[in-house]
């Protein structure tokens, strides 16, 4: 099992709309460094931090699971989606999704500030500078700190 960040603009794609919603595809992403992640590593069961980006504060506020392995993300070949790639066919559809169901929601948002704060979540590569993806890998040790974070754990 893989542990996984991935981030959502609240005003877009919520934790709540995750949880009413119960499981989606992460459909949207146009970087091919995440893509990939999606593509070749991500694989159902494989735990995922839920982080609002884009928010007051920016926090990670719960946790999905990947439900179900890549398929290709149809909104590239809709010209009607925000997300269309005229390069993307059938035949070659260029991005992909993965399908992510609900877990739980924190009890407490974990701040990127609380987070950079913390000792043991310096090497995690939500806190590199630059580092703008918006699917990353994190250890497991990351991933259990923050959620215990979530839970009001120290």
């Amino acid at each position: 099992m893989k542990y996984w960040l991935m981030k959502s603009e609240p005003s877009s794609f919520s934790i709540d709309d995750l949880k009413t919603q119960k499981s989606t595809l992460w459909d949207g992403v146009r970087n091919y460094q995440a893509r990939n992640f999606m593509m070749n590593e991500m694989k159902a069961g494989d735990q995922v931090l839920f982080y609002h980006s884009s928010a007051d504060p920016a926090a990670a506020v719960g946790i999905a699971e990947v439900s179900a392995p890549a398929e290709p993300d149809v909104s590239a070949l809709d010209p009607k989606s925000k997300y269309f790639d005229p390069k993307a066919t059938p035949g070659n559809p260029i991005w992909y999704c993965v399908r992510i169901k609900f877990k739980k929601k924190f009890r407490q948002a974990v701040s990127l500030e609380e987070m950079r704060n913390h000792k043991g979540l310096r090497e995690m590569p939500l806190l590199r500078r630059g580092n703008r993806l918006s699917v990353q890998p994190v250890s497991q040790k990351e991933f259990e700190i923050v959620a215990a974070l979530g839970e009001g754990k120290p």
